[in-house]
């Protein structure tokens, strides 16, 4: 499949998508919009991909919906639209929260709005010194969305979170790696190299394994403890039903070699 605003890339198991709309800090066109959630889908469904990672082309990673292009037509909406309780940015934080793969945010810029939401949404942020990230959307008298006020408290903190929610202020590199916004803080010239070796690093796992293990940790955001203890054993079953892979595990341990895991 062929992308107008965005770019995808697939090397060693790792698919990389670049968000291609530099001349506007990569905002999420109606266009892109679509995009996203296109190559989300096509993601999901390609088992040859194991990892992905997200970044901005230019200097920013994702400035939010694109507010420049006016107005949606004047048309009326259709009974499918007026019962569609998640627009856009609900399909996004959907498409990106679940697309099944381990997911890694390569933040070279400015993150904010939707385009923080996506970011939030990744497993795993990796940033350079000009990352930044800012709310926004109180300065356009909107409350949060594309699941921000989902992710936003459950990485920093109810306080953190509604500091930058109510305030819409800048947090820069070093405050949103001390926050817990970042996972790792790298130079701009490495990012994407340093982000691509943490998704090649997670790819050469068994993949059903990461795949379950990503499940079991969304799953324990709502799952009391008893109920995630009983769900940990499930996707432990999961992960051995990956015969070639769990036997291949046991077996380079014992003759001390490295793994060779194919997904299967």
């Amino acid at each position: 499949m062929s992308y107008q605003n965005l770019v995808l890339d697939v090397a060693d198991n790792v698919a990389t998508i670049t968000l291609n709309r530099p001349e506007k800090l990569n905002a999420l066109s109606r266009d892109l919009q679509q995009e996203v959630l296109q190559v989300c889908d096509q993601l999901k469904h390609d088992d040859s991909v194991r990892a992905v990672v997200w970044t901005g082309a230019g200097r920013g990673f994702c400035s939010g919906a694109d507010l420049t292009g006016g107005p949606p037509p004047a048309t009326e909406p259709t009974w499918q639209q007026m019962m569609d309780e998640d627009s856009w940015v609900g399909r996004q934080a959907r498409a990106v929260y679940y697309i099944d793969k381990p997911t890694v945010a390569a933040i070279n810029g400015v993150a904010a709005g939707a385009g923080m939401s996506l970011a939030l949404a990744c497993d795993i942020r990796v940033g350079s010194e000009h990352a930044r990230f800012r709310t926004v959307f109180i300065e356009r008298a909107l409350s949060p969305d594309a699941g921000m006020s989902y992710f936003l408290p459950r990485l920093v903190g109810q306080g953190n979170a509604l500091d930058m929610i109510l305030t819409s202020r800048n947090v820069g590199a070093e405050e949103a790696l001390r926050m817990g916004l970042l996972q790792r803080l790298v130079p701009a010239a490495n990012l994407l190299s340093e982000a691509q070796a943490v998704a090649k690093q997670i790819a050469a796992f068994p993949p059903i394994t990461a795949m379950a293990s990503k499940r079991a940790v969304i799953r324990s955001l709502d799952n009391n403890f008893e109920d995630q203890l009983r769900y940990e054993i499930r996707a432990i079953e999961i992960a051995r039903r990956a015969t070639n892979d769990a036997r291949e595990a046991i077996e380079s341990f014992r003759e001390k070699r490295p793994a060779r895991f194919t997904g299967h």
